[in-house]
C-alpha cells in the first residue's frame, strides 16, 4: 500500500517481495472499514468489491451458552461499513495491479532482503537475494514491512518493549457446506476459545492454547486434538477428521511489542516490524494500513523533491505512536480479563459484564464498532496524493 501511495504521488519506489507469488495461508484476511475507507478516497473501492468477500456487519461470540454481540459495525459512517472476509492474496494483488499503473512503481518478486547497507551510520540501502542472483539496492529511505520476524529490525539493532500474550493458536482448515452459516464463529469455552473464519468453501480455523502449550497438545495426539476440535465445531463434529496429520496444524506464536523507535537514519519500520499486535479483534493489518497512509502523507513531498530528513521520518512515529499504544492496550485488556480466564479452564464461562452490557443495550455495541472498524486515529489519504501525480 505504501509504495503505491507514493508512486502515485510521483515518488519511485521499488517493492521487494521475498515470495515468487502471494498465495500463502495468511492467518488474517479481514479488510476493516478503515481501509476501505482509503480504497474509497483513491476510488479503487467498487472494484475491489467486486473480489469475492463475505461482508461481516455483525460479531457475535458465544460464551459458554450465552451468545453476546461484540459489535455492530453497521450504523459507522465509512462507505463500507462491514469487515470484508477476503483472502488476503487477493488484496495485495489488487493492490500490485494498481501499483504497476504507476511509471515510478516497480514490484520484484522472489527478491529477498538479507541485510542493510549502513555508511557512516545512515542506511543507504539493501542486499537482496533474487531468483537470478544477488542484488544491491540503493535507497533514499528503506521502509521495513517485513512483519514482526522483521529482518531489517534486527539488523538496524532497534530495541522494542515487550508485552506478552497468554496464548498461542493453532491454525487449520475445516470443510464448508453450503449449509454452513457465512458468518464468523467466535466460541469461549471453559480451556478452550475457537475462531472459524469463512473462506468460501473452507473455514480457517484457530484453535486457541495457552501460550506455550503446542508441545503438549502435539503430544496427546491427533486423535485428542480432533476430538478437542469436534466439540467446538457449531457443526457435526466428524468435519475435525479432515484434519488429517499435524503437518496440517500451523503454530502462530502470539506476541505483542513495540519497537522504542521506529526508526534511524535511512530506515523506517511500519506495521508489525514496527509494533506486533496481538490478533484480538484482527486488527493488525487494518493497523499497517494506517501506518502506510501516514507515511505516504507526510514523506512523499521531500522523498519527491530529494529532501527528505531524519526529522522527516521520525514524524511517522509521532504520529502513529498513539494509536498504536491505544490499540495494543485495548489488546492487553482484552487479553487479560476474558482470554486468560477462559484458556485457565477454572469454573464456568460467562461473559465479563462489560460484554454483557453490550447485549442488554445493544446501541453500545457501536462504540467497539468504532474502535475496531476505523481505530483510534483512522487516516485519510492527503488530497495530492488522491489527485495522483502518475498516470492510472
Amino acid at each position: 500500500m505504501l509504495g503505491v501511495l507514493l508512486a502515485r504521488a510521483g515518488v519511485k519506489v521499488l517493492v521487494l517481495e521475498k515470495h515468487a507469488d502471494f498465495l500463502r495461508d495468511f492467518r488474517g484476511d479481514t479488510v476493516h472499514p478503515s481501509t476501505m475507507q482509503v480504497l474509497h478516497e483513491l476510488g479503487w473501492l467498487d472494484e475491489f468489491l467486486t473480489i469475492p468477500h463475505e461482508p461481516v456487519r455483525h460479531l457475535r461470540a458465544r460464551f459458554g451458552e450465552t451468545t453476546v454481540q461484540l459489535a455492530d459495525l453497521s450504523h459507522l459512517a465509512a462507505a463500507a461499513p462491514f469487515i470484508a472476509m477476503i483472502p488476503q492474496w487477493d488484496f495485495l494483488n489488487f493492490l500490485a495491479g494498481k501499483g504497476r499503473a504507476y511509471a515510478g512503481f516497480e514490484l520484484l518478486m522472489e527478491a529477498e532482503v538479507r541485510s542493510l547497507i549502513i555508511e557512516n551510520g545512515c542506511v543507504t540501502g539493501v542486499s537482496v537475494e533474487t531468483s537470478k542472483g544477488a542484488l544491491t539496492v540503493g535507497a533514499d529511505l528503506v521502509v521495513a514491512a517485513d512483519g514482526r520476524t522483521s529482518t531489517l529490525r534486527k539488523a538496524a539493532g532497534l530495541k522494542s518493549e515487550t508485552f506478552g500474550a497468554p496464548m498461542d493458536a493453532l491454525w487449520f482448515r475445516l470443510p464448508r457446506l453450503a449449509t454452513d452459516s457465512a458468518q464468523m464463529q467466535a466460541r469461549f469455552d471453559s480451556g478452550s476459545i475457537f475462531i472459524m473464519l469463512n473462506r468460501g468453501d473452507y473455514w480457517q480455523c484457530a484453535f486457541v492454547i495457552p501460550k506455550g502449550a503446542n508441545a503438549r497438545v502435539r503430544s496427546e495426539g491427533l486423535a485428542a486434538f480432533q476430538k478437542s476440535v469436534g466439540a467446538l465445531v457449531p457443526f457435526e463434529a466428524a468435519r475435525a477428521a479432515s484434519i488429517e496429520n499435524f503437518d496440517d496444524v500451523k503454530l502462530l506464536v502470539v506476541q505483542v511489542d513495540r519497537l522504542t523507535s521506529w526508526s534511524r537514519p535511512g530506515l523506517l519500520c511500519i506495521g508489525d516490524a514496527a509494533h506486533a499486535m496481538s490478533p484480538v479483534g484482527g486488527v493488525g493489518i487494518n493497523l499497517a494500513i494506517q501506518d502506510a497512509v501516514a507515511t505516504a502523507n507526510l514523506l512523499s513531498a521531500p522523498l519527491r523533491d530529494g529532501q527528505l530528513t531524519d526529522g522527516d521520518v521520525e514524524r511517522v512515529q509521532a504520529r502513529r505512536e498513539w494509536p498504536t499504544k491505544a490499540t495494543q492496550r485495548l489488546q492487553l485488556v482484552m487479553q487479560n480479563t476474558i482470554i486468560a480466564p477462559a484458556l485457565s479452564g477454572k469454573g464456568r464461562i460467562k461473559p465479563p459484564l462489560a460484554l454483557r452490557l453490550l447485549t442488554g443495550l445493544p446501541v453500545l455495541s457501536r462504540i467497539p464498532a468504532r474502535i475496531l472498524g476505523l481505530g483510534f486515529r483512522p487516516e485519510h489519504v492527503a488530497d495530492f496524493i488522491r489527485d495522483g501525480q502518475g498516470t492510472d
